[in-house]
């Protein structure tokens, strides 16, 4: 699996899958989430609350993942999935990596050969981007390339993206 790092912005991804830093309540919020909510369109909040209504009454638990179409993205496919939030107190890193490894296992049940992640819980979250880009390159690098063929990771900031880097070299 080729795993690369560059900062930028999600939304404009071309890989078959983005990966949304979404909350468990799925139905938009900021950040990364908001930004992947306003550039899909209307379509993604309808899939969202179609997940609600049905699969998902309680919302998505933390550490999983689930999939709905891109809509107005380049991407086929968003997979959603909840962070751990470090201000609520959630700070067990089993709990970040499982994002990632959820996310590419959902990603390979979709037939997705490549996925784009932003640094899940980085963000408003409160996790420090040095340990989440040691987690989640550890959590990439432990999947078992069965399918996916590409992971990049988009970051929005050049802090970020030198965390990912400096991960990534070791």
């Amino acid at each position: 699996m080729r795993i690369t790092c560059v900062q930028g912005d999600i939304t404009t991804e071309t890989t078959d899958a983005i990966v949304n830093a979404a909350n468990s309540s799925l139905l938009g919020g900021g950040g990364v989430d908001g930004a992947i909510h306003r550039a899909a369109g209307p379509g993604l909040l309808s899939a969202c609350r179609e997940l609600r209504a049905t699969s998902l009454p309680d919302g998505l638990p933390v550490g999983d993942a689930v999939a709905t179409p891109g809509f107005d993205l380049p991407a086929r496919w968003v997979i959603h999935t909840v962070g751990p939030n470090r201000r609520a107190g959630q700070t067990d890193p089993q709990q970040l990596a499982s994002c990632f490894t959820r996310s590419l296992e959902v990603a390979e049940e979709l037939g997705a050969r490549t996925v784009s992640f932003p640094a899940v819980s980085a963000g408003v979250y409160g996790w420090d981007g040095d340990e989440v880009a040691r987690i989640a390159l550890a959590a990439v690098r432990r999947h078992p390339a069965d399918r996916v063929d590409g992971v990049r990771f988009v970051l929005f900031s050049d802090r970020l993206l030198a965390a990912f880097e400096a991960a990534q070299s070791r």
